[in-house]
This record gives structure tokens, C-alpha cells and sequence, in this order.
């Protein structure tokens, strides 16, 4: 299992080879990127330990009986996790706006859906309303078919009673020629006899009796003209209503006509901002070649400065090698050497020599490592130079990451190189103490440059502070380009959100529309239909109402012609009368 943990040194009294390294964990790793901490302050002493510094943070691999495996120094790993835990949160980010705008997108859906529910619910009613009005057209227009066939009746009626009437009238008046005639034929004095009376009287009675029919016609005519006004009233509040309901249904065509016109405005404004958010993207275009340019510059200045460091590095050695010695002596207590028993002394000599060794070996691996960033870097600056602009970006990021764990490693090897001279001195003056107490012809011989390198030193210095003030220059460049990127980015992600979001409600305004389109023509056919039933209904009641009184007509001029015969059958029941008495 893969620890995080911290080195620990306790000193001894002999300089650098009598320290114990223990590890006190830091953490545990629970999953590729889940890592909890260890509780406790228990150390665990490993031998691998003490080629690191005390203090330094390492990762080390145990097994389950707490054997160590594997060490390494946790520096450019913990950078790397840092910069993957960054990420991450960029991501988590991104994804919480993304969840934000899906929640809004959804509660937006919601309330649409409801709105649309109650808009169906509303239309239901209406179209139970609508069929509630045709069943009662529908029995008015039985009712008027009804009230037709009883007008047709009292027509038929009317005219058997006028036929009655007519056929009556001119019997009677055959019987008065006949009457007058016998008067004319018969001497004076001479009577009507009984059979002849009779037939009179009868001949009376039945042209009364059709004159009375004739009445009972004109109630029952009266009682029809009842019905069709009645009817008639029922049919003027439909018609109000369908005026009212055609006032609002253009009151919402004009509505939806100027909601057509804004949003037409609407979609005009999108379109121009769309032309604003693609200027924006070509500046952020522009600035982002800028920032590949000064990148490119950046690195090849980089470059030279790594170079200069490394050859500063290299010649500062060469020039304070000489120096060296007299700088470890103070670190190493000769006079102790000098008393120390010589089996203690070899063991001593020997135990530095495996400790310089491991940090040889490491320092000498730091060093291939270094190597192989450094081809990595150029590698990388290769691609980005033959890369496409989509390519370009990501291969900019992980060229950034390589350089930052290039200096972190960089700088770390400096102290280890510098560390690395002085344990070499140390092992020299105790070997110098053993092979000169030995009596050891093969003893080590200082040597001392005769070239004097400090010049050389102070130029490479000079020059690497002007590299490295030029290469601030331009990483402060770089910083002002990428927030004016930052800046523009944000601004063309705000846009493009906004440009998005105004869209997607234009969209929505426009399927609203659509639907309210849909409703306002289902409204003006709903109101046709009516309109096309009503009407037929007030074209059969206009006609019965005409043949009504074409019927009130002709019964009119029944009754003068039976008025007519009322006076006439008086004056002959009056001649009769006369002439029975006679």
C-alpha cells in the first residue's frame, strides 16, 4: 500500500553517518484519487531513509507486515497530485453549473407542462361547453321542426276550413237562388214548407259551424307565433354569444400577432449578438496566438536559462572545490578522529562510504531524470511548434506541468549536489585521519586548481540574472496575456451562455406561440362550426316565421269572408223566420 510520510533523523554525535531514519506517516492512499489520513505519531525506521534529508516528504510503498518495497521522494508527485486535484475541482465546477442549468432547464419544463395542463383543462371545458350548446341547439331545432310541422298542420287546417267554408257558401247560395226563385215561381203569400226550412237550417249550421273552426285556427296561430318568439329569444342570446366569443377570439388574434412581432424583434437582437460573440471569439483568437508566440519566446529563453544554470552549476563546483576542504573541517571533529580507537574509525570510514554512495546513486538518478525531462520538454516543444491550434492548447498545458516539475527538480538537485560535495569532503578527511594513523602510502592527495574561475563565475552569474530577469519579463507578459484571456474567455462564455439561454427561451416563446396560433385557429373553428349551425337554425325559423304569417294571412281574409257570411246567415235566418211566420 502507497503511504505519504515524513523523514525523521535523530543526530549522533559524529557528524553525518550516525543518524537513525525513521518514516512517520502522513497518509494512506485509498483509491486512485482518495487519500485519508493515518492516525497516530507512530514512526517506522527504515534503513532506505537516510539518503533523505530530514524533514523531506516521501512515497513510500509498504507491505503488510510494514516492509518497505519501494521509496522515492514525493516532490513531483505531490505537485502532480495538486495539479490533478485542481483539475478535478474544475470539473466539479463545470459540472455544478452544468447541474444548475439542467435544474433551471427542468423547473422551466415544469411549469410549462402546467401551464399547458391548465390550458388543456380549460380547453375541455370549453369543448363541454360547446357540446352542452349544440344539444341545446340541437332541441331547439327539434323544437322549430316541431313548431314547423304545427305550423304546417294550422296551414292544412286553415285551408280545409276555407274549402269548408267556400263549398258551405256556395251550397247557401244555391239555396237562396232556389229560395229566390221559388219566390218568384210560388203566388203571393205562399211559404216555405218544412222539408225546405230544413234543409236551410242545416245549410246554416254548417257554415257557423266552419266559421268557428276558422276561430279555433287563430289561436292555435297565435300560439305558434308564441313558440317562434320564444324561440327566437333563445336564438339571439346564441348569437350574442357567439359575438362575444368572436370578440375575444380576435382580441387574442391581435395578441398573438404582436407577440409574433416582438418575438421577430427578438430573434433580430439574437443575431446580432451573435455577430458581437463571434468578434469576441476572434480577439480571444488573436490573443491566444499572441500568447503562443511569447510561450515559444518564453521557452527558448528557458531553455538558455537552464543551460547557463547548468554550466554556473558545474563551474561554481570546479571553483569552490578548492575551498572545499577547509570548509569541512569545521564540520568534522579531527581531534575525536585522531583519538578514536582505529577499528572504530575503519567502520566509521566505511559506513560513510556506503552512505555516499546511496546518495551518489541518487543524486546520479535525480540527475537521468532530469535528463529525461529536459528531452521531454524539447520533445514537447517540437510537437507544439508542428501541432494544430486545437492541439496546440493541451500540448501548452502539459508543456507548463513539464517545466514546473523540470525547476522544482532542478532546484531541489542544486542542494543535493551541494550535499553530495560535502559528504564527499567529510569522507575524505576521515580517510586522510585513517591512512595517516594506517601509516597508508595510498593516502588521498588535495588538489588544488591553479585556475583561478571566479571571473568566469561572476559572468555566468551575471549573464544567468539577465536571462532570468528577461525570462520574469516575459512570464509577467505571459501572466498579463493569459488573464486578458481569462478576462475574454469569460466574457465569451458569458456571452455564449447567454446567447445560449436567450435561444433556448426564443425557442420556447416560439413553440408557445405556436401553440397559442394553434388555439386562436381552433377558437375561429369552433366559432365557424357554431356560426354554420346557427345559422341554418335562423334560416328555418326565418321561414317558418314567413310561412306563419302567409297563414295569418290567409286566415286574415278567412275571417272577413266569414264575417261576411256571419251577416249574411243573420239576414237570412231573418227571411227565413219571415217567411215561417208567414
Amino acid at each position: 500500500m502507497l503511504y505519504l510520510a515524513e523523514v525523521q533523523k535523530q543526530r549522533s554525535g559524529f557528524g553525518l553517518g550516525g543518524g537513525k531514519a525513521e518514516l512517520k506517516l502522513l497518509a494512506c492512499q485509498r483509491g486512485e484519487h482518495n487519500w485519508s489520513a493515518v492516525p497516530g505519531d507512530d514512526a517506522i525506521p527504515v534503513e532506505e531513509a537516510n539518503k533523505f534529508n530530514d524533514g523531506t516528504l516521501v512515497l513510500v510503498e509498504l507491505s503488510a507486515s510494514k516492509q518497505v518495497q519501494r521509496i522515492q521522494e514525493a516532490a513531483r508527485q505531490l505537485v502532480s497530485i495538486l495539479q490533478n486535484f485542481s483539475r478535478l475541482q474544475d470539473k466539479f465546477k463545470d459540472k455544478e453549473e452544468e447541474i444548475e442549468q439542467w435544474k433551471a432547464s427542468l423547473t422551466f419544463s415544469s411549469q410549462e407542462l402546467n401551464r399547458r395542463e391548465m390550458e388543456m383543462q380549460a380547453r375541455e371545458e370549453q369543448l363541454a361547453q360547446m357540446e352542452e350548446e349544440l344539444e341545446r341547439l340541437e332541441a331547439q331545432r327539434s323544437e322549430i321542426e316541431n313548431t314547423r310541422d304545427e305550423a304546417n298542420r294550422l296551414r292544412e287546417e286553415v285551408d280545409r276550413s276555407r274549402v269548408e267554408i267556400e263549398t258551405a257558401w256556395e251550397q247557401l247560395r244555391g239555396e237562396q237562388q232556389r229560395v229566390a226563385q221559388q219566390q218568384s215561381e210560388v203566388p203571393q203569400g205562399a211559404v216555405v214548407d218544412e222539408q225546405q226550412t230544413q234543409r236551410i237550417q242545416e245549410l246554416m249550421q254548417k257554415l257557423g259551424g266552419a266559421i268557428a273552426s276558422a276561430k279555433g285556427v287563430r289561436e292555435q296561430l297565435n300560439q305558434s307565433f308564441s313558440a317562434v318568439g320564444a324561440q327566437q329569444a333563445i336564438l339571439d342570446q346564441h348569437w350574442q354569444q357567439l359575438e362575444q366569443k368572436q370578440s375575444i377570439a380576435q382580441q387574442q388574434q391581435e395578441e398573438v400577432d404582436q407577440q409574433n412581432q416582438s418575438l421577430q424583434n427578438r430573434w433580430q437582437e439574437w443575431y446580432q449578438s451573435q455577430d458581437a460573440l463571434a468578434g469576441a471569439r476572434a480577439e480571444l483568437k488573436g490573443q491566444q496566438s499572441t500568447l503562443s508566440a511569447k510561450q515559444d519566446q518564453a521557452q527558448s529563453v528557458s531553455l538558455q536559462v537552464r543551460a547557463v544554470e547548468d554550466l554556473y552549476q558545474q563551474v561554481s563546483r570546479l571553483a569552490s572545490a578548492s575551498g572545499a576542504a577547509a570548509g569541512t573541517e569545521q564540520k568534522v571533529d579531527v581531534s575525536a578522529l585522531e583519538k578514536m580507537p582505529v577499528d572504530e574509525l575503519q567502520g566509521l570510514v566505511q559506513h560513510l562510504q556506503q552512505d555516499l554512495e546511496k546518495v551518489f546513486r541518487f543524486v546520479n538518478d535525480q540527475e537521468e531524470e532530469l535528463t529525461l525531462q529536459r528531452e521531454t520538454i524539447e520533445e514537447l516543444q517540437g510537437k507544439i511548434q508542428a501541432a494544430s491550434e486545437y492541439d496546440r492548447m493541451a500540448l501548452e498545458n502539459e508543456m507548463a506541468d513539464e517545466l514546473e516539475s523540470y525547476q522544482m527538480l532542478n532546484e531541489t538537485l542544486v542542494g543535493q549536489r551541494l550535499r553530495l560535495q560535502e559528504r564527499e569532503d567529510v569522507l575524505k578527511q576521515h580517510q586522510a585521519v585513517l591512512w595517516r594513523r594506517l601509516g597508508t602510502a595510498n593516502a588521498p592527495k588535495q588538489e588544488r586548481g591553479d585556475i583561478d574561475l571566479g571571473p568566469i563565475v561572476a559572468q555566468l552569474n551575471t549573464q544567468r540574472q539577465q536571462q532570468s530577469q528577461e525570462l520574469q519579463r516575459l512570464e509577467n507578459e505571459i501572466q498579463q496575456v493569459r488573464e486578458g484571456i481569462s478576462k475574454i474567455e469569460a466574457n465569451v462564455n458569458r456571452q455564449n451562455g447567454e446567447s445560449e439561454a436567450k435561444r433556448y427561451e426564443l425557442k420556447q416563446l416560439e413553440q408557445n406561440l405556436f401553440n397559442q396560433k394553434g388555439a386562436v385557429a381552433q377558437l375561429w373553428g369552433r366559432l365557424n362550426v357554431y356560426q354554420e349551425m346557427l345559422q341554418p337554425v335562423q334560416d328555418n325559423l326565418n321561414a317558418l316565421r314567413q310561412k306563419l304569417e302567409a297563414v295569418a294571412g290567409e286566415l286574415d281574409r278567412v275571417q272577413e269572408t266569414g264575417d261576411e257570411q256571419d251577416r249574411v246567415v243573420s239576414e237570412l235566418r231573418q227571411v227565413l223566420s219571415g217567411l215561417i211566420t208567414a
